[in-house]
């Protein structure tokens, strides 16, 4: 009897060791290495959050990870231009086009569709957050298939605790009053922008204008 009941311990202890080292599924690459993407072409985003400016803001901060992580990206400017002299001026009806049609007339290899869910400053009593959550989506352009999709939310604060109470409530009340928000909303989203492209688990792999992208296990 004590045999069995130490021979049931030790299946069982090994049993939780196993689950405890036991590791979450990595992100599934399969479709992305079927057919890797060499250009890409990205739209402005569709914006979820209250500040109309925000996608052209965030529009101007996508084009350098991606060209970075070794990828041709099209003229955001230029695409955006040619959209709107074919009559397409908001971002969501630039998102509707058929593939098909951006495929024929511009031929990229893949397009990319960013969302914004949350952008600009809360301010509170002492301090300020800066916010920026957006997702993005990289279709292949002549099949429709999803390549790859990613996350990302980067939020910076400013805690103004120099000078004492006093000078804390007039520091917050200069940046209330003083907009400052567009530019530190920019670097925010920099930010956001090359921790969702950039991520070596979960983010885009390596395109083939960068010479590391033949290491990079995501690829294989």
């Amino acid at each position: 009897m004590i045999r069995r009941y130490l021979a049931f311990c030790a299946a069982l202890a090994g049993a939780l060791l196993a689950t405890g080292c036991a590791t979450s599924p990595g992100y599934d690459y399969s479709a992305y290495r079927a057919d890797p993407p060499r250009s890409i072409l990205v739209l402005p985003p569709v914006n979820n959050s209250v500040d109309v400016e925000a996608p052209y803001v965030y529009l101007s901060t996508v084009t350098r990870p991606l060209a970075e992580a070794g990828y041709y990206v099209y003229p955001v400017a230029v695409v955006d231009a040619f959209m709107k002299e074919n009559g397409i001026s908001e971002p969501a009806e630039m998102q509707s086009v058929p593939l098909d049609k951006i495929d024929r007339i511009i031929g990229p290899d893949a397009v990319l569709y960013t969302t914004i869910e949350d952008w600009g400053q809360k301010y509170h009593v002492l301090s300020s957050d800066t916010t920026v959550d957006v997702s993005a989506r990289l279709i292949d352009a002549d099949t429709g298939t999803l390549l790859w999709d990613g996350s990302a939310r980067a939020v910076e604060g400013s805690n103004n605790n120099q000078g004492g109470l006093l000078g804390a409530v007039i520091v917050a009340l200069v940046e209330q009053i003083v907009d400052t928000s567009a530019g530190r909303t920019r670097e925010v989203a920099r930010m956001a922008n090359f921790n969702m492209v950039g991520d070596r688990s979960e983010g885009l792999p390596l395109g083939p204008y960068n010479p590391d992208h033949v290491t990079d296990p995501r690829r294989q």
